[in-house]
Protein backbone atom coordinates (compact mmCIF):
# COMPACT_ATOMS: atom_id res chain seq x y z
CA UNK A 1 0.00 0.00 0.00
CA UNK A 2 1.56 3.51 -1.04
CA UNK A 3 -0.17 6.91 0.16
CA UNK A 4 0.35 10.32 -1.10
CA UNK A 5 -0.44 12.45 1.69
CA UNK A 6 -0.84 16.73 0.27
CA UNK A 7 -0.22 18.81 3.06
CA UNK A 8 1.26 21.96 4.25
CA UNK A 9 4.85 22.59 5.62
CA UNK A 10 4.22 22.35 9.69
CA UNK A 11 6.63 21.23 11.75
CA UNK A 12 5.69 18.15 13.52
CA UNK A 13 3.45 16.85 10.72
CA UNK A 14 4.81 13.92 9.37
CA UNK A 15 5.75 12.80 13.12
CA UNK A 16 1.92 13.03 13.62
CA UNK A 17 1.45 10.64 10.78
CA UNK A 18 4.04 8.14 11.98
CA UNK A 19 2.04 8.11 15.47
CA UNK A 20 -1.20 6.78 13.50
CA UNK A 21 0.62 4.22 11.83
CA UNK A 22 1.99 3.01 14.87
CA UNK A 23 -0.99 2.98 16.71
CA UNK A 24 -2.39 0.98 14.46
CA UNK A 25 0.25 -1.44 14.38
CA UNK A 26 1.29 -0.68 10.20
CA UNK A 27 4.77 -1.40 9.27
CA UNK A 28 6.66 1.40 7.72
CA UNK A 29 8.40 0.53 5.09
CA UNK A 30 9.78 3.38 3.56
CA UNK A 31 8.72 7.37 3.62
CA UNK A 32 9.42 9.89 0.88
CA UNK A 33 8.90 14.22 1.24
CA UNK A 34 8.43 15.84 -1.83
CA UNK A 35 9.76 19.99 -0.93
CA UNK A 36 6.52 21.24 -2.99
CA UNK A 37 4.16 19.74 0.19
CA UNK A 38 4.01 16.01 -0.55
CA UNK A 39 4.53 12.91 1.68
CA UNK A 40 4.65 9.38 0.44
CA UNK A 41 3.99 6.32 2.31
CA UNK A 42 4.70 2.48 1.70
CA UNK A 43 3.13 0.30 3.77
CA UNK A 44 1.82 -3.19 3.78
CA UNK A 45 -1.76 -3.98 2.70
CA UNK A 46 -4.09 -3.74 4.96
CA UNK A 47 -8.25 -4.73 5.50
CA UNK A 48 -10.80 -2.22 3.89
CA UNK A 49 -12.19 -0.82 7.26
CA UNK A 50 -8.50 -0.45 8.97
CA UNK A 51 -8.43 1.57 5.16
CA UNK A 52 -10.85 3.62 5.96
CA UNK A 53 -10.20 4.23 9.18
CA UNK A 54 -6.83 5.49 8.65
CA UNK A 55 -7.73 7.73 5.58
CA UNK A 56 -10.17 9.11 7.76
CA UNK A 57 -7.54 9.91 10.75
CA UNK A 58 -4.95 11.32 8.38
CA UNK A 59 -7.42 13.76 6.88
CA UNK A 60 -7.94 15.28 10.65
CA UNK A 61 -4.75 16.12 11.24
CA UNK A 62 -3.92 19.73 10.85
CA UNK A 63 -2.24 20.57 7.79
CA UNK A 64 -3.18 17.94 5.67
CA UNK A 65 -5.22 18.94 2.58
CA UNK A 66 -6.39 15.60 0.83
CA UNK A 67 -4.47 11.83 0.99
CA UNK A 68 -5.06 9.05 -1.25
CA UNK A 69 -3.40 5.82 -2.30
CA UNK A 70 -0.93 5.57 -5.13
CA UNK A 71 0.43 2.45 -6.93
CA UNK A 72 4.05 2.95 -6.62
CA UNK A 73 6.46 5.50 -5.14
CA UNK A 74 7.91 7.88 -6.88
CA UNK A 75 11.52 6.81 -6.48
CA UNK A 76 10.22 3.53 -7.64
CA UNK A 77 9.33 4.86 -10.75
CA UNK A 78 13.26 6.56 -10.95
CA UNK A 79 14.60 3.31 -10.11
CA UNK A 80 12.45 1.18 -12.69
CA UNK A 81 13.34 3.54 -15.14
CA UNK A 82 16.84 3.63 -14.68
CA UNK A 83 17.37 -0.16 -14.86
CA UNK A 84 15.38 -0.64 -17.76
CA UNK A 85 17.42 2.49 -19.21
CA UNK A 86 20.93 0.13 -17.68
CA UNK A 87 19.74 -3.07 -18.88
CA UNK A 88 18.94 -1.96 -22.82
CA UNK A 89 22.24 -1.04 -22.94
CA UNK A 90 24.77 -2.68 -24.82
CA UNK A 91 28.03 -2.12 -22.69
CA UNK A 92 28.40 -3.54 -19.16
CA UNK A 93 27.62 -1.23 -16.63
CA UNK A 94 28.38 -1.86 -12.96
CA UNK A 95 27.71 -0.05 -9.96
CA UNK A 96 30.26 0.16 -6.91
CA UNK A 97 29.55 0.80 -3.31
CA UNK A 98 32.39 2.53 -1.35
CA UNK A 99 33.47 -0.36 0.15
CA UNK A 100 34.25 -1.75 -3.46
CA UNK A 101 31.50 -3.85 -3.67
CA UNK A 102 29.12 -4.43 -6.43
CA UNK A 103 25.61 -3.68 -5.75
CA UNK A 104 24.27 -3.19 -9.49
CA UNK A 105 24.93 -5.00 -12.47
CA UNK A 106 22.82 -4.26 -15.80
CA UNK A 107 22.29 -7.48 -18.64
CA UNK A 108 25.28 -6.70 -20.43
CA UNK A 109 27.69 -7.29 -17.68
CA UNK A 110 25.85 -10.17 -16.12
CA UNK A 111 26.24 -12.17 -19.63
CA UNK A 112 30.34 -10.21 -19.82
CA UNK A 113 30.91 -12.40 -17.09
CA UNK A 114 28.64 -15.56 -17.67
CA UNK A 115 27.21 -14.99 -14.47
CA UNK A 116 23.81 -14.42 -12.66
CA UNK A 117 23.35 -11.75 -9.99
CA UNK A 118 24.19 -13.40 -7.04
CA UNK A 119 26.90 -14.66 -8.00
CA UNK A 120 27.91 -10.50 -9.08
CA UNK A 121 26.22 -8.22 -6.41
CA UNK A 122 27.92 -8.15 -3.31
CA UNK A 123 31.21 -9.34 -4.39
CA UNK A 124 34.20 -7.28 -4.33
CA UNK A 125 35.07 -5.54 -8.00
CA UNK A 126 38.60 -7.51 -8.13
CA UNK A 127 37.15 -10.81 -8.18
CA UNK A 128 35.56 -9.59 -11.66
CA UNK A 129 37.89 -7.17 -13.02
CA UNK A 130 41.21 -8.41 -10.95
CA UNK A 131 43.54 -5.38 -12.87
CA UNK A 132 41.89 -2.90 -11.47
CA UNK A 133 43.11 -1.93 -7.77
CA UNK A 134 39.65 -0.04 -6.46
CA UNK A 135 41.54 0.43 -3.33
CA UNK A 136 44.43 1.86 -4.43
CA UNK A 137 41.94 4.45 -6.77
CA UNK A 138 39.59 5.22 -4.01
CA UNK A 139 42.79 6.24 -1.65
CA UNK A 140 44.47 8.16 -4.33
CA UNK A 141 43.28 11.56 -6.13
CA UNK A 142 39.71 10.26 -7.08
CA UNK A 143 38.99 11.02 -10.62
CA UNK A 144 37.56 9.92 -14.13
CA UNK A 145 39.43 6.79 -15.05
CA UNK A 146 40.05 5.18 -18.72
CA UNK A 147 42.48 2.12 -19.51
CA UNK A 148 42.60 -0.86 -21.53
CA UNK A 149 42.02 -3.65 -19.40
CA UNK A 150 41.94 -8.21 -20.59
CA UNK A 151 39.10 -10.15 -19.67
CA UNK A 152 38.83 -13.54 -20.52
CA UNK A 153 41.98 -13.13 -23.32
CA UNK A 154 39.65 -10.25 -24.52
CA UNK A 155 40.20 -6.69 -25.10
CA UNK A 156 38.23 -4.19 -23.38
CA UNK A 157 37.90 -0.63 -22.43
CA UNK A 158 37.49 0.41 -18.86
CA UNK A 159 35.44 3.48 -17.77
CA UNK A 160 35.80 4.37 -14.08
CA UNK A 161 33.26 6.95 -13.25
CA UNK A 162 32.99 8.50 -9.51
CA UNK A 163 29.36 9.72 -8.25
CA UNK A 164 29.22 12.72 -6.07
CA UNK A 165 25.74 14.23 -3.50
CA UNK A 166 26.22 17.51 -2.67
CA UNK A 167 24.86 18.30 0.76
CA UNK A 168 23.21 21.03 2.40
CA UNK A 169 26.32 23.15 2.40
CA UNK A 170 27.50 22.59 -0.78
CA UNK A 171 30.15 20.22 -0.44
CA UNK A 172 30.19 17.06 -2.48
CA UNK A 173 30.40 13.68 -1.02
CA UNK A 174 31.45 10.61 -2.82
CA UNK A 175 28.51 8.04 -2.53
CA UNK A 176 29.55 5.27 -5.36
CA UNK A 177 31.09 4.67 -8.56
CA UNK A 178 29.61 3.58 -11.54
CA UNK A 179 32.00 0.87 -13.76
CA UNK A 180 31.22 0.70 -17.81
CA UNK A 181 33.19 -1.66 -20.16
CA UNK A 182 33.52 -1.64 -23.85
CA UNK A 183 34.59 -3.89 -25.98
CA UNK A 184 37.57 -2.90 -28.62
CA UNK A 185 36.43 -5.60 -30.78
CA UNK A 186 33.24 -3.85 -31.93
CA UNK A 187 35.55 -1.31 -33.49
CA UNK A 188 37.04 -3.55 -35.51
CA UNK A 189 34.50 -5.54 -37.29
CA UNK A 190 36.33 -8.05 -39.02
CA UNK A 191 39.60 -7.19 -38.20
CA UNK A 192 41.54 -10.66 -38.47
CA UNK A 193 44.83 -8.79 -37.18
CA UNK A 194 43.08 -7.40 -33.76
CA UNK A 195 45.20 -10.32 -31.27
CA UNK A 196 48.60 -8.93 -33.09
CA UNK A 197 47.95 -5.60 -32.14
CA UNK A 198 51.05 -3.71 -30.75
CA UNK A 199 49.89 -4.08 -27.04
CA UNK A 200 49.71 -7.79 -27.26
CA UNK A 201 50.25 -9.21 -23.52
CA UNK A 202 50.80 -13.24 -21.87
CA UNK A 203 47.03 -12.09 -20.31
CA UNK A 204 45.74 -12.87 -24.06
CA UNK A 205 46.83 -16.18 -24.09
CA UNK A 206 43.89 -18.89 -22.53
CA UNK A 207 44.73 -21.96 -21.42
CA UNK A 208 43.95 -24.49 -18.71
CA UNK A 209 46.62 -27.14 -19.22
CA UNK A 210 49.99 -27.53 -17.69
CA UNK A 211 51.52 -27.64 -20.73
CA UNK A 212 50.12 -24.40 -21.55
CA UNK A 213 50.96 -22.95 -17.82
CA UNK A 214 54.44 -24.26 -18.42
CA UNK A 215 55.24 -22.40 -21.59
CA UNK A 216 53.93 -19.11 -20.54
CA UNK A 217 55.50 -19.43 -17.31
CA UNK A 218 59.00 -20.08 -19.02
CA UNK A 219 58.56 -17.40 -21.88
CA UNK A 220 57.47 -14.63 -19.01
CA UNK A 221 61.25 -15.90 -17.88
CA UNK A 222 62.97 -15.82 -21.13
CA UNK A 223 61.30 -12.44 -22.41
CA UNK A 224 63.66 -10.90 -20.17
CA UNK A 225 66.84 -11.73 -21.52
CA UNK A 226 68.30 -10.35 -24.72
CA UNK A 227 69.95 -13.53 -25.96
CA UNK A 228 68.06 -14.78 -29.53
CA UNK A 229 65.07 -16.80 -28.93
CA UNK A 230 64.06 -19.62 -30.73
CA UNK A 231 60.25 -20.24 -30.93
CA UNK A 232 59.14 -24.06 -32.47
CA UNK A 233 55.64 -25.02 -33.18
CA UNK A 234 53.31 -26.07 -35.73
CA UNK A 235 51.70 -23.65 -38.14
CA UNK A 236 48.73 -21.71 -36.48
CA UNK A 237 49.70 -22.68 -32.94
CA UNK A 238 50.41 -18.76 -31.99
CA UNK A 239 54.36 -18.17 -32.54
CA UNK A 240 54.23 -14.71 -33.92
CA UNK A 241 51.84 -14.46 -30.96
CA UNK A 242 54.35 -15.51 -28.41
CA UNK A 243 57.11 -13.22 -30.06
CA UNK A 244 55.12 -10.21 -29.23
CA UNK A 245 54.37 -10.79 -26.41
CA UNK A 246 57.87 -11.84 -24.84
CA UNK A 247 58.87 -8.38 -26.66
CA UNK A 248 56.00 -6.53 -24.60
CA UNK A 249 57.08 -8.15 -21.42
CA UNK A 250 61.02 -6.84 -22.16
CA UNK A 251 62.49 -3.84 -21.44
CA UNK A 252 62.44 -3.06 -25.39
CA UNK A 253 58.86 -3.04 -25.13
CA UNK A 254 58.74 0.93 -25.65
CA UNK A 255 61.02 0.32 -29.21
CA UNK A 256 59.74 -1.57 -32.37
CA UNK A 257 58.99 -4.80 -32.98
CA UNK A 258 59.54 -5.53 -36.96
CA UNK A 259 58.90 -9.21 -38.64
CA UNK A 260 60.07 -10.58 -41.52
CA UNK A 261 58.80 -13.52 -42.93
CA UNK A 262 61.85 -15.53 -44.58
CA UNK A 263 59.82 -18.24 -46.83
CA UNK A 264 57.88 -15.01 -48.67
CA UNK A 265 60.13 -13.38 -50.38
CA UNK A 266 63.34 -14.32 -53.12
CA UNK A 267 66.59 -13.89 -51.41
CA UNK A 268 67.43 -10.75 -52.74
CA UNK A 269 64.41 -8.79 -51.62
CA UNK A 270 64.77 -10.26 -48.27
CA UNK A 271 68.64 -9.36 -47.75
CA UNK A 272 67.61 -6.08 -48.94
CA UNK A 273 64.57 -5.59 -46.66
CA UNK A 274 66.47 -7.25 -43.19
CA UNK A 275 70.01 -5.23 -43.93
CA UNK A 276 69.13 -2.39 -46.21
CA UNK A 277 71.07 -1.26 -48.95
CA UNK A 278 73.58 1.65 -50.02
CA UNK A 279 72.43 5.20 -52.08
CA UNK A 280 72.79 4.74 -55.76
CA UNK A 281 71.91 1.23 -55.51
CA UNK A 282 68.25 -0.61 -57.54
CA UNK A 283 68.09 3.27 -59.13
CA UNK A 284 67.30 4.72 -55.82
CA UNK A 285 69.38 7.77 -54.81
CA UNK A 286 69.10 7.67 -51.19
CA UNK A 287 69.94 4.52 -49.11
CA UNK A 288 67.69 2.61 -47.34
CA UNK A 289 67.31 1.60 -44.03
CA UNK A 290 66.33 -2.62 -43.62
CA UNK A 291 64.50 -3.68 -40.75
CA UNK A 292 67.75 -4.56 -38.13
CA UNK A 293 68.45 -0.93 -38.48
CA UNK A 294 64.29 1.09 -37.97
CA UNK A 295 64.43 -1.89 -34.89
CA UNK A 296 67.30 -0.89 -33.39
CA UNK A 297 66.79 -0.85 -29.41
CA UNK A 298 63.61 -3.07 -30.53
CA UNK A 299 62.83 -6.87 -31.84
CA UNK A 300 62.98 -8.52 -34.91
CA UNK A 301 60.98 -10.96 -35.59
CA UNK A 302 62.70 -13.86 -38.43
CA UNK A 303 59.18 -16.12 -39.03
CA UNK A 304 60.09 -19.09 -40.36
CA UNK A 305 63.64 -19.10 -40.22
CA UNK A 306 64.63 -22.34 -41.54
CA UNK A 307 63.34 -21.18 -45.33
CA UNK A 308 66.08 -18.56 -45.04
CA UNK A 309 68.97 -19.15 -47.92
CA UNK A 310 72.28 -20.09 -46.78
CA UNK A 311 73.49 -16.20 -47.78
CA UNK A 312 71.79 -14.66 -45.47
CA UNK A 313 72.44 -17.43 -42.86
CA UNK A 314 75.99 -15.85 -43.06
CA UNK A 315 75.02 -12.51 -42.52
CA UNK A 316 72.69 -13.04 -39.86
CA UNK A 317 74.94 -14.99 -38.06
CA UNK A 318 77.46 -12.21 -38.19
CA UNK A 319 75.32 -10.02 -36.47
CA UNK A 320 74.07 -12.19 -33.47
CA UNK A 321 77.93 -12.59 -32.63
CA UNK A 322 78.65 -8.88 -32.74
CA UNK A 323 75.51 -7.19 -34.22
CA UNK A 324 77.41 -5.48 -37.02
CA UNK A 325 76.38 -6.01 -40.53
CA UNK A 326 77.05 -4.15 -44.32
CA UNK A 327 73.93 -2.79 -46.11
CA UNK A 328 73.84 -3.63 -49.64
CA UNK A 329 76.38 -2.23 -51.89
CA UNK A 330 78.11 -1.09 -49.19
CA UNK A 331 81.27 -1.13 -47.47
CA UNK A 332 80.61 0.33 -43.85
CA UNK A 333 79.64 -1.88 -41.12
CA UNK A 334 76.82 -0.56 -39.08
CA UNK A 335 76.36 -1.65 -35.26
CA UNK A 336 72.69 -2.19 -33.70
CA UNK A 337 71.45 -3.32 -30.73
CA UNK A 338 68.46 -5.77 -31.64
CA UNK A 339 66.92 -8.82 -30.30
CA UNK A 340 66.30 -11.21 -32.62
CA UNK A 341 62.91 -14.14 -31.93
CA UNK A 342 63.26 -16.52 -34.66
CA UNK A 343 60.50 -19.39 -35.22
CA UNK A 344 60.17 -22.66 -37.31
CA UNK A 345 57.84 -25.15 -37.57
CA UNK A 346 60.47 -27.37 -38.90
CA UNK A 347 63.08 -29.54 -36.63
CA UNK A 348 66.14 -27.51 -37.21
CA UNK A 349 68.59 -30.10 -35.92
CA UNK A 350 67.53 -31.83 -38.87
CA UNK A 351 67.94 -29.51 -40.76
CA UNK A 352 71.60 -28.92 -39.61
CA UNK A 353 72.18 -32.41 -39.79
CA UNK A 354 71.36 -32.13 -43.37
CA UNK A 355 73.13 -29.49 -44.45
CA UNK A 356 70.36 -27.45 -45.24
CA UNK A 357 70.71 -24.70 -42.17
CA UNK A 358 74.27 -23.97 -41.27
CA UNK A 359 75.01 -25.82 -37.70
CA UNK A 360 76.65 -22.62 -36.07
CA UNK A 361 73.67 -20.34 -36.71
CA UNK A 362 71.79 -23.59 -35.37
CA UNK A 363 73.76 -23.44 -31.91
CA UNK A 364 73.71 -19.65 -32.28
CA UNK A 365 69.73 -19.88 -32.20
CA UNK A 366 69.06 -23.16 -29.87
CA UNK A 367 70.14 -21.38 -26.75
CA UNK A 368 67.03 -19.97 -25.62
CA UNK A 369 64.02 -22.02 -26.92
CA UNK A 370 60.32 -22.46 -26.52
CA UNK A 371 58.71 -25.12 -27.79
CA UNK A 372 54.56 -24.78 -28.68
CA UNK A 373 52.51 -27.67 -27.93
CA UNK A 374 50.06 -28.29 -30.53
CA UNK A 375 46.54 -28.33 -29.98
CA UNK A 376 46.35 -32.16 -29.94
CA UNK A 377 48.32 -32.35 -27.10
CA UNK A 378 46.70 -30.13 -24.80
CA UNK A 379 42.95 -30.84 -25.00
CA UNK A 380 41.84 -29.44 -22.36
CA UNK A 381 42.55 -25.67 -23.74
CA UNK A 382 40.21 -26.59 -26.60
CA UNK A 383 37.04 -26.05 -24.22
CA UNK A 384 38.71 -22.17 -23.09
CA UNK A 385 39.53 -21.00 -26.84
CA UNK A 386 35.99 -21.94 -28.03
CA UNK A 387 34.65 -19.23 -25.70
CA UNK A 388 36.82 -17.23 -26.46
CA UNK A 389 36.63 -17.55 -29.93
CA UNK A 390 32.53 -17.40 -29.82
CA UNK A 391 33.02 -14.27 -27.58
CA UNK A 392 34.88 -12.68 -29.72
CA UNK A 393 32.73 -13.16 -32.86
CA UNK A 394 29.43 -12.65 -31.67
CA UNK A 395 30.41 -9.36 -30.79
CA UNK A 396 31.64 -8.60 -33.99
CA UNK A 397 28.24 -10.33 -35.51
CA UNK A 398 26.06 -8.91 -33.55
CA UNK A 399 24.60 -11.95 -32.44
CA UNK A 400 23.58 -13.47 -29.08
CA UNK A 401 25.98 -15.82 -27.71
CA UNK A 402 25.11 -19.11 -28.47
CA UNK A 403 24.44 -22.48 -26.24
CA UNK A 404 27.21 -25.50 -26.54
CA UNK A 405 25.81 -28.63 -27.72
CA UNK A 406 26.61 -31.92 -25.58
CA UNK A 407 28.31 -33.32 -27.72
CA UNK A 408 30.57 -30.71 -29.56
CA UNK A 409 33.34 -30.52 -26.89
CA UNK A 410 33.85 -34.59 -27.15
CA UNK A 411 33.89 -34.29 -30.95
CA UNK A 412 36.61 -31.28 -30.55
CA UNK A 413 38.73 -32.86 -28.37
CA UNK A 414 38.68 -35.87 -30.61
CA UNK A 415 39.63 -33.78 -33.67
CA UNK A 416 43.45 -33.64 -34.42
CA UNK A 417 43.64 -30.16 -35.56
CA UNK A 418 46.10 -29.80 -38.04
CA UNK A 419 45.90 -26.33 -38.19
CA UNK A 420 45.63 -25.29 -34.76
CA UNK A 421 44.39 -22.26 -33.05
CA UNK A 422 44.29 -20.74 -36.34
CA UNK A 423 41.97 -23.32 -37.54
CA UNK A 424 39.92 -23.61 -34.39
CA UNK A 425 38.78 -19.86 -34.64
CA UNK A 426 38.18 -20.36 -38.54
CA UNK A 427 35.73 -22.99 -37.93
CA UNK A 428 34.39 -20.87 -34.98
CA UNK A 429 33.40 -18.07 -37.43
CA UNK A 430 32.02 -19.74 -40.03
CA UNK A 431 29.94 -22.04 -37.45
CA UNK A 432 28.82 -19.02 -36.41
CA UNK A 433 27.92 -17.30 -39.63
CA UNK A 434 26.04 -20.40 -39.99
CA UNK A 435 24.22 -20.95 -36.88
CA UNK A 436 20.72 -20.35 -37.56
CA UNK A 437 19.10 -21.51 -33.63
CA UNK A 438 20.94 -20.95 -30.72
CA UNK A 439 22.90 -23.73 -30.19
CA UNK A 440 25.93 -24.18 -31.23
CA UNK A 441 26.41 -28.19 -32.95
CA UNK A 442 29.72 -30.35 -34.25
CA UNK A 443 28.17 -29.92 -37.91
CA UNK A 444 28.27 -26.27 -38.09
CA UNK A 445 32.19 -27.21 -37.58
CA UNK A 446 32.37 -29.29 -41.03
CA UNK A 447 34.88 -31.36 -38.89
CA UNK A 448 37.04 -33.82 -41.59
CA UNK A 449 35.85 -37.52 -41.29
CA UNK A 450 39.11 -39.19 -40.51
CA UNK A 451 38.42 -42.89 -40.88
CA UNK A 452 37.58 -44.50 -37.52
CA UNK A 453 39.89 -46.20 -35.96
CA UNK A 454 38.12 -47.66 -32.70
CA UNK A 455 36.26 -50.64 -34.59
CA UNK A 456 39.06 -51.49 -36.58
CA UNK A 457 42.69 -51.24 -34.39
CA UNK A 458 45.60 -52.60 -35.34
CA UNK A 459 46.11 -56.31 -34.33
CA UNK A 460 49.09 -57.40 -32.73
CA UNK A 461 50.91 -60.57 -33.88
CA UNK A 462 52.66 -62.42 -31.13
CA UNK A 463 54.46 -64.73 -32.94
CA UNK A 464 58.72 -63.87 -33.13
CA UNK A 465 61.04 -62.20 -31.09
CA UNK A 466 60.24 -58.71 -29.46
CA UNK A 467 61.72 -56.60 -32.23
CA UNK A 468 59.84 -58.05 -34.74
CA UNK A 469 56.60 -57.91 -32.61
CA UNK A 470 57.05 -54.21 -31.87
CA UNK A 471 58.22 -53.94 -36.34
CA UNK A 472 54.80 -55.13 -37.70
CA UNK A 473 52.79 -53.40 -34.65
CA UNK A 474 54.73 -50.02 -35.65
CA UNK A 475 54.31 -50.60 -39.62
CA UNK A 476 50.08 -51.31 -38.98
CA UNK A 477 50.35 -47.59 -36.89
CA UNK A 478 52.03 -46.12 -39.77
CA UNK A 479 49.50 -47.33 -42.07
CA UNK A 480 46.59 -46.32 -40.50
CA UNK A 481 47.78 -42.75 -39.55
CA UNK A 482 49.62 -42.39 -43.03
CA UNK A 483 45.84 -42.38 -44.48
CA UNK A 484 44.46 -39.51 -42.68
CA UNK A 485 47.95 -37.55 -42.89
CA UNK A 486 49.26 -38.55 -46.40
CA UNK A 487 52.48 -37.17 -46.93
CA UNK A 488 55.52 -37.66 -44.61
CA UNK A 489 55.67 -34.11 -43.52
CA UNK A 490 51.75 -34.20 -41.94
CA UNK A 491 52.81 -37.64 -40.48
CA UNK A 492 55.99 -36.29 -38.87
CA UNK A 493 54.03 -33.62 -37.32
CA UNK A 494 51.40 -35.97 -36.26
CA UNK A 495 53.75 -37.63 -34.43
CA UNK A 496 56.02 -35.25 -33.15
CA UNK A 497 58.97 -36.88 -34.62
CA UNK A 498 61.63 -35.73 -37.50
CA UNK A 499 60.27 -36.03 -41.11
CA UNK A 500 63.96 -37.93 -42.12
CA UNK A 501 62.73 -40.85 -39.45
CA UNK A 502 59.08 -41.22 -40.74
CA UNK A 503 60.37 -41.13 -44.32
CA UNK A 504 63.06 -43.88 -43.84
CA UNK A 505 59.96 -46.19 -41.72
CA UNK A 506 57.85 -45.54 -44.71
CA UNK A 507 60.39 -46.98 -47.19
CA UNK A 508 61.23 -49.91 -44.93
CA UNK A 509 57.40 -50.71 -44.73
CA UNK A 510 57.24 -50.32 -47.97
CA UNK A 511 53.71 -48.33 -47.12
CA UNK A 512 52.24 -46.33 -49.96
CA UNK A 513 48.87 -43.67 -50.43
CA UNK A 514 45.48 -45.75 -50.91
Amino acid sequence: MRLEVFCEDRLGLTRELLDILASKNIDLRGIEIDISGIIYLNCPDIDFDTFSELMAEIRRISGVNDVRKIQFMPMERHNTELISLLNSLPEPVLGIDLKGNVDMANHAALSLFNSEQDAVIGHHISSLVPSFNFTKWSEGKISRLRENIVLGGLDYVLEVMPVYITDESNESILASTVMMIRSIQEKHLFDDTLPLHNNLGFEHFVGISNRHKALISQAKKLSMLDQPLLVQGETGTGKEMLARACHNRSNRAGKPFLVLSCASMPDDVAETELFGHAPGSFNHEQGHKGIFEQANGGTVFLDEIGEMSPHLQIKLLRLLQDGTFRRVGEEDEIHVDVRVIASTRHHLADLAESGTFREDLFYRLNVLTLAIPPLRERSNDIAPLLDLFVSKYVKQLGINKPELSDELIDQLISYQWPGNMRQLENMVLRALTELESNVLTPDLFHLPQLESTSNNLPTINLDGSLDEIMKEYESQVLERLYQSFPSSRKLAKRLNVSHTSVANKLREYGIRKN
